[in-house]
C-alpha cells in the first residue's frame, strides 16, 4: 500500500527537522473567528441614507460599527445602495473621499462623479458597453459626473462623446 504524505507534512519534516522551520504560517485571507451576525438592517439603512449628505453622521456611526463601511441597503426591486453610491450620485465628494480612504470599494459611477477620467476611460475600455449601465435609483454616468461639477466636467465631456447615457 502506498502512502502518500501532504505538502504540509513534507514540509514540516524536511526542513522542521533541519531547524529551518520557523516562520508561521502564511495567511493569504483575513481570517475572521466564526459565524459573523448580520448587522442590524434599522443601521444599515440609516448608514445609507446618511452617505448622501451627513458626512459627521457616517463619521459616528462608522466609528461604532466599521462593517457598516460596504453594506448596502436594498430599497426594493433590485436597488441597491451603498453610503459610498448614495455620496456618488448626490455629488457629495468629502463623504465619498472619506469612505474611499477607509476602504471602501470603488465603482465606476463614484468615479466618474470623482472626476477620475482615467479609471472612468479604463473601465469603458474594457467594456464598452457599461456606458450605458444604470447605477443605484438608475441612475446613469451622466448624472454621476454632472454632480461632479467642474472637477468631473473631462468625465462628461468624455462620455458624452462615446455616447454613453
Amino acid at each position: 500500500m502506498k502512502k502518500t504524505i501532504t505538502r504540509k507534512q513534507f514540509i514540516s519534516v524536511t526542513l522542521g527537522g533541519a531547524g529551518l522551520f520557523f516562520a508561521p504560517k502564511p495567511r493569504l485571507f483575513a481570517q475572521t473567528p466564526g459565524p459573523r451576525k448580520p448587522l442590524d438592517r434599522d443601521l444599515v439603512k440609516e448608514f445609507v441614507i446618511k452617505g448622501h449628505s451627513d458626512l459627521p453622521a457616517v463619521k459616528r456611526l462608522l466609528e461604532e460599527e466599521p462593517a457598516l463601511l460596504n453594506a448596502c441597503w436594498d430599497w426594493g426591486a433590485g436597488d441597491f445602495e451603498t453610503a459610498l453610491e448614495g455620496a456618488g450620485h448626490m455629488g457629495n465628494k468629502a463623504i465619498a473621499r472619506f469612505l474611499l480612504e477607509k476602504g471602501a470599494r470603488i465603482n465606476l459611477f463614484c468615479a466618474a462623479m470623482l472626476g477620475q477620467l482615467d479609471v472612468v476611460k479604463g473601465i469603458l475600455a474594457l467594456d464598452p458597453g457599461l456606458k450605458f449601465s444604470k447605477g443605484p435609483h438608475g441612475l446613469q454616468l451622466l448624472h454621476h459626473a454632472q454632480k461632479g461639477g467642474p472637477e468631473a466636467f473631462p468625465v462628461l465631456e468624455y462620455l458624452n462623446s462615446i455616447g454613453a447615457q
